[in-house]
């Protein structure tokens, strides 16, 4: 029988779960995430402000094809950093003909976040993509497993098609991709492909590559049953998230109806019956409020392999995410000033969202009419179809051009931009031409109010080792 880690630590983008925190959970023992969701901008990013201790360039030196690897860092690395406030050069965004260079740098990309985080252990590693970001799926999952990762996880939508990619990839074989579009008839079937062959001549001399456990994130017992019907290969186990959990929660079942606060409202309805997910006889996790040692043996108790938890980690001294902002959060923490809303709006995927209240940011309402609307990264915009025509639409860029696309005005209001608002919270704000920086936005889960039970007494920062020692206490040894 397989021994699972009893702890994943969640998968949190952009950049929060840096191949730092990771490789810092999987030392101890448990399961490290990487986040693939915009690994090549922040990769890029890095080279751009010099790469402080050249951890991109020596994973990099490791990178299966050197020729690749130099034209990266011949694109990108930049001696001693480039000027503060100096906007950074950014890749083509994605399409359903992606370029030579942009394939080249995702794949190399997330080589090298996974290569760091397995550095110094041997203890496995995985990394967290979402099905809402489509098109850099394939190359992410390649340079990953490159690199030798050992999960993948996988939420935000239904990702029926993985499994079997995961499979072909492992042999070098080229893979589609079915990628949604909105307004598209049923007869129509939109792929993006990716050949590993094509764009690294001779790769598969490699021999065939470790092909990583696939655990899809669910939020009920139909998804589960759907995607074992529809999945294209072996599903390895789930990961069961709670609409307490941060980042994107599942819409609750049924129409949406908002609070006081104008949260949605979810019911017994969105509650996961784990006797028939027991009965399923697959490996499961339990995430959403179970950053405690109790929640961690209540899921072993109900026969779960143990738990995921994210918000714990996303403050921790290891995570991406800036100090400034992480001292600011746990000083709220601490003195019990916390707030997490859950946004119907926020995010541009259409799923409710979790946003942490704060001044400063995007939740600051002055701070979001101030924000002129751009969308220059372009990871969560629609494939739409119009007059037989394929485009690309966001419902956070600016109205006029949206409306124009055939989006729906009423479908814009309170919608941010998460690619360049999460950037900038891990210190990768873009900064315009005119000088104007990029504003974080927070997300956490709501179990943020807690923050406090993993920092040391008389101490006010902490480390992903002090998260496990509390997660454990009493139930697991330590590495």
């Amino acid at each position: 029988m397989i021994e699972h880690p009893k702890i994943i630590q969640g998968g949190m983008g952009v950049a929060i779960s840096d191949w730092k925190l990771a490789q810092a959970v999987s030392a101890q023992g448990q399961l490290g995430i990487i986040s693939g969701t915009g690994v090549a901008m922040i990769m890029t990013a890095r080279l751009q402000k010099g790469d402080p201790n050249g951890h991109v360039r020596r994973a990099l030196s490791n990178f299966p094809d050197a020729n690749v690897a130099q034209r990266i860092l011949d694109k990108y690395y930049v001696d001693g950093g480039t000027p503060e406030g100096t906007p950074f050069k950014r890749m083509t965004m994605w399409s359903l003909n992606p370029s030579q260079a942009l394939l080249e740098t995702t794949v190399a990309a997330n080589f090298v976040e996974v290569f760091l985080a397995k550095e110094g252990h041997n203890n496995p590693v995985g990394i967290n993509l979402l099905e809402k970001v489509q098109l850099p799926n394939m190359a992410s999952l390649y340079g990953a497993m490159l690199a030798g990762v050992d999960y993948v996880i996988m939420g935000a939508g239904i990702p029926v098609q993985i499994a079997g990619i995961l499979d072909k990839l492992a042999e070098h074989q080229p893979v589609e991709y079915r990628v949604d579009v909105h307004g598209a008839s049923k007869d129509d079937d939109y792929r993006l492909g990716f050949d590993p062959e094509a764009v690294f001549p001779g790769i598969s001399e490699l021999g065939t590559l470790n092909r990583p456990y696939f655990l899809p994130i669910i939020s009920s017992n139909v998804l589960a049953q759907a995607l074992l019907k529809r999945s294209t290969g072996k599903i390895d186990g789930f990961v069961i998230e709670h609409h307490t959990a941060g980042g994107h929660n599942a819409p609750p079942r049924g129409a949406m109806k908002l609070d006081d606060n104008g949260d949605p409202i979810y019911s017994h309805k969105d509650e996961v019956n784990l006797e028939k997910i027991r009965d399923i006889g697959l490996p499961f996790w339990l995430a959403g409020g179970y950053g405690t040692s109790e929640k961690l043996q209540e899921a072993i108790d109900n026969g779960a392999a143990g738990i995921q938890v994210g918000t714990a980690f996303a403050y921790c001294d290891e995570s991406g995410l800036t100090r400034t902002l992480k001292d600011r959060v746990i000083d709220m923490a601490l003195k019990n000033e916390i707030v997490v809303r859950t946004s119907p709006l926020a995010s541009p995927t259409g799923f409710p969202f979790k946003v942490v209240q704060m001044s400063g940011t995007l939740a600051e309402p002055a701070v979001y009419e101030a924000r002129e609307r751009v969308c220059d990264i372009g990871f969560l915009r629609h494939l739409y179809k119009e007059d037989d025509k394929i485009g690309f639409r966001c419902p956070a860029e600016p109205v006029d051009q949206y409306v124009k696309k055939g989006g729906k005005l009423e479908e814009t209001p309170g919608r941010t931009c998460l690619c360049n608002n999460l950037s900038a919270k891990a210190g990768f704000a873009n900064v315009r031409r005119n000088g104007y920086e990029e504003p974080s936005l927070m997300t956490s889960g709501d179990d943020l109010v807690n923050l406090s039970r993993y920092i040391p007494e008389g101490q006010t920062s902490y480390t992903a080792k002090d998260v496990l020692q509390y997660l454990t206490q009493g139930i697991l040894e330590m590495a």
